[in-house]
């Protein structure tokens, strides 16, 4: 059975409501995180660059760093509970102390911002210590050791949904027309490395990404923002993940481990600098969607055709554009300003639609130039079908951007398509045509 919240430190309990003073736990009552990492990944390259200017090495430097670092009190993660009690509290005349034992100055920021009376330590409520109430009167929340986070936790910061994107690595093998057990192995360990180092990627972006996120009206339920996920276990993560990728990777080739290095070499250039880019982000994402192709097809050994590179290219820079065409058209529908991590502004919209109907109407075009190559006749024996291609791709990219213009799809077109009926039947069908037409 749950252990109750509110402890009474006194001889003889008290209703709540007649306490004088209320003392609340910092970390593990009423905070969902740890200061220390919150602290860190307020501003991890201004951390990591004070650090590196002070010329201090040792814990006693960077504790002192992280004491004066800059934290978002208004959007750190309370458990609801505690402060819905604590206010109530406040709201009957309770004095309400927290308790912490390390980083005061944070804990005093925190106790300010919510309307608390001040900050004790655990000395302070030791049997010797100095209080500023009457120790007989106390009714605190304590500290309660936190269940392990779900595995469903875990999918959602692992983002298991995007998996699906990893599905790229097999389009060279379909293409190629080598769907043979030995290959289809393979692209499967190639599938493995790319989700498993895709993960660990995706951990690390949401942690230098934790005050935006945050702030976000969506973003915000993501596991590490919202304190489901301890910032710890995500870090003990990240490696962990990152050497099941190299795994999968060595058991297919050295090759297919250096793509995936620089797949995920861009990945952090991108978190930590490149999306913050106006089109330098939405290059690099096409780049990196791009490489699951490369990788799929170095991972089989099949030659990568210059036709698929280029539509691919084209295909998944309009997708990269919708992406932020919906990130923004949210904003403008919530009355949200500019992002504050990427350098777009609302006004940007017409001009980031028309550059992805731009680079759609591009893709058509080279896949219909390729269609008339001679490319095409070696590969399929009706290739003549593949013309039926055209009306459904001009139909898919058309439909991908009227939903975003009505602002009816998520911030990631490639996962709508999975989630949207008409998108699905779309894509079905361009499968059968082109089954077809082999």
């Amino acid at each position: 059975m749950e252990q109750p919240a509110w402890q009474y430190d006194s001889g003889t309990p008290e209703p709540a409501a007649a306490a004088r003073t209320l003392v609340i736990d910092l970390e593990g009552a009423l905070l969902r995180s740890e200061l220390l990492m919150e602290a860190l990944f307020s501003r991890p390259a201004l951390m990591l660059a004070r650090f590196g200017a002070g010329g201090r090495p040792g814990m006693a430097a960077l504790t002192d760093i992280l004491a004066r670092a800059e934290i978002d009190y208004a959007h750190l993660p309370y458990e609801a509970d505690v402060l819905n009690r604590a206010l109530a509290a406040r709201a009957r005349g309770v004095k309400i102390y927290l308790v912490a034992g390390r980083f005061a100055d944070h804990a005093a920021g925190i106790a300010a911002h919510l309307g608390f009376d001040g900050v004790v330590t655990p000395a302070d409520l030791s049997a010797g210590g100095s209080l500023p109430f009457d120790r007989g009167a106390i009714d605190r929340i304590d500290s309660r050791s936190r269940t392990r986070a779900s595995l469903k936790t875990w999918a959602k910061a692992l983002r298991v949904y995007q998996y699906a994107k990893n599905t790229l690595v097999f389009v060279p093998v379909i293409t190629a027309h080598q769907m043979n057990l030995p290959t289809l192995g393979y692209a499967l360990l190639a599938f493995l490395a790319f989700s498993a180092c895709a993960s660990g990627a995706y951990l690390m972006n949401d942690l230098l990404d934790l005050a935006a996120d945050r702030q976000h009206p969506t973003k915000r339920h993501r596991a590490l923002a919202a304190g489901d996920l301890p910032i710890s276990s995500a870090l003990s993560a990240i490696p962990a993940l990152w050497l099941v990728a190299v795994a999968a990777s060595l058991c297919i080739s050295p090759l297919f481990l250096a793509v995936l290095g620089g797949y995920l070499a861009t990945t952090i250039a991108y978190s930590l600098v490149l999306k913050r880019k106006m089109l330098v982000d939405v290059v690099t994402l096409a780049g990196l969607y791009s490489l699951r192709i490369i990788a799929g097809a170095v991972g089989v050994g099949v030659v990568l055709s210059e036709w698929l590179l280029i539509f691919s290219l084209f295909v998944f820079t309009s997708l990269a554009l919708i992406k932020r065409f919906s990130e923004l058209s949210m904003r403008e529908s919530a009355g949200l300003a500019d992002p504050s991590n990427r350098d777009y502004k609302v006004t940007d919209l017409h001009i980031i639609g028309a550059m992805a109907a731009a680079s759609a109407m591009n893709a058509v075009t080279v896949f219909s130039l390729y269609v008339s190559s001679s490319a095409v006749a070696p590969l399929y024996s009706r290739p003549w079908m593949l013309w039926l291609l055209n009306p459904l791709l001009l139909y898919w990219f058309g439909r991908a951007l009227m939903m975003a213009h009505r602002r009816e799809m998520p911030d990631d077109p490639i996962l709508y398509t999975f989630r949207d009926g008409a998108s699905r039947m779309t894509v079905a069908a361009m499968i059968c045509i082109m089954l077809a037409a082999i």
